[in-house]
């Protein structure tokens, strides 16, 4: 199974990206992963909330395959614990995900369009994060729910 994570806006903060890349990195022992990321929109300030949405979901939806599982990293959605996580990793892999998209939005969150074309929803967490960190925390998440599956002794249960 292929993992993606697809992101509005550069990793700027050379500490955030550094850290992120460790676990892109050892992620690619256990999984096929990738991040994309669809550069920001210029001149955003002449243009409302709802229009700023809308066009970075039609950037998104360029990005989209046909058969990906697409899961948007959103306040709103579901949350795990880091087994519980595990486990749902788990079981797209048996249920045959080729690839599944986990998207980070814009400032402003999705549009209505991309928010029906999502499989699911996932929140990390009731807290605000900034999107260079929701990054990083996934990114760990990801490698630790892979951990958890191969009894590793990364995660302390």
């Amino acid at each position: 199974m292929e993992s993606v994570l697809l992101c509005i806006g550069k990793t700027d903060r050379g500490e955030i990206k550094q850290l992120i890349q460790t676990y892109e990195q050892r992620l690619t022992h256990y999984t096929k992963f990738s991040i994309q990321v669809i550069e920001d929109l210029k001149k955003t300030k002449s243009i409302s909330e709802l229009e700023q949405k809308e066009k970075e979901g039609k950037f998104l939806q360029k990005q989209f395959k046909t058969g990906d599982f697409i899961v948007l990293l959103d306040e709103g959605g579901k949350q795990f614990t880091s087994i519980n996580f595990s486990e749902w990793i788990n079981k797209q892999q048996i249920a045959g995900r080729k690839r599944i998209v986990f998207v980070v939005g814009g400032p402003y969150g999705f549009s209505d369009e991309i928010y029906h074309l999502a499989h699911q929803k996932i929140s990390l967490s009731l807290l605000t994060f900034s999107h260079q960190m929701v990054r990083l925390f996934f990114v760990e998440q990801l490698y630790r729910a892979y951990t958890i599956l191969k009894n590793e002794p990364y995660h302390h249960r």
